[in-house]
């Protein structure tokens, strides 16, 4: 498989992709730049906010359950998953956050961190400080938009873990979802490595590993999709759909929710 229409291996981003009008292309906030009628310059209050953290390397923590909560972080780079560890020590994976997307909106109600947040390969943060980002969102009121979006896509995602859905369902909804949230952020829509392992992918799904390696391979002799190692190349996404649309609305139209 070719790897040129996949996403970059995470590199560091650097100062970020801007430019002197707008903010990073996988910036939470970039929606509220030139769109909403502030220029870079009019948002300077907003980036001074922003503390660049990383490199995080695979297994590293950004917060752990029960710390206090002083911050939600932007991912740059790299793949973070969040997690929770029960009393009797099981982990139930809750999510895989991918460039662009923000992690610790669930910490604002309780003002600890529900859960872990961990690096699986190399990452890299944007670290806001949340009473400077309400202060903010107080004095412009795109920005406070976009802060309750966040917040509301947070609390209204979909999971795949409710109702008495198939491992066929779940998985194809899940590499869909993968697909969208690649294409939003410019990467191929097809064509994407799994960042993660497959036991953290089947413990999400609740689902055993073999299970996972099992659907997939079936899928692969299906025509469905294409699988080297980490690498997946989704070759019929009509039908990835049709097998999902029972467990997500909406996804035999090609609409599927935020994961």
């Amino acid at each position: 498989m070719s790897n040129h229409a996949l996403q970059p291996a995470p590199l560091d981003p650097g100062p970020g992709d801007g430019n002197d009008v707008q903010f990073c292309s996988t910036c939470a906030f970039g929606a509220v730049c030139l769109p909403s009628g502030y220029d870079k310059a009019a948002l300077a209050e907003l980036h001074c906010l922003v503390e660049h953290t990383g490199p995080l390397h695979a297994g590293d923590r950004i917060f752990s359950t029960n710390d206090r909560f002083e911050s939600i972080y932007a991912v740059r780079a790299g793949i973070v998953k969040t997690r929770t560890i029960d009393v009797q020590g099981r982990e139930q994976v809750l999510g895989f956050h991918l460039p662009g997307e923000f992690i610790g909106l669930s910490a604002i109600h309780p003002a600890r961190y529900p859960c872990d947040a961990i690096a699986l390969d190399t990452v890299y943060l944007c670290r806001f400080s949340f009473p400077a980002l309400a202060l903010l969102a107080t004095k412009m009121p795109h920005v406070q938009q976009q802060l309750f979006r966040l917040i509301s896509a947070d609390i209204n995602k979909i999971t795949l873990l409710t109702g008495d859905h198939s491992a066929d369902e779940r998985l194809a909804a899940f590499l869909l979802r993968l697909s969208e949230r690649f294409a939003a952020r410019g990467f191929s829509p097809t064509r994407f490595r799994l960042g993660m392992p497959r036991s953290d992918i089947a413990n999400h799904l609740r689902l055993a590993p073999e299970t996972v390696s099992r659907v997939l391979r079936r899928f692969q002799n299906e025509g469905l999709l294409r699988v080297d190692e980490r690498e997946v190349e989704l070759r019929s996404i009509e039908r990835l759909r049709t097998i999902a649309a029972t467990l997500a609305p909406g996804a035999e139209n090609g609409v599927l929710p935020p994961s």
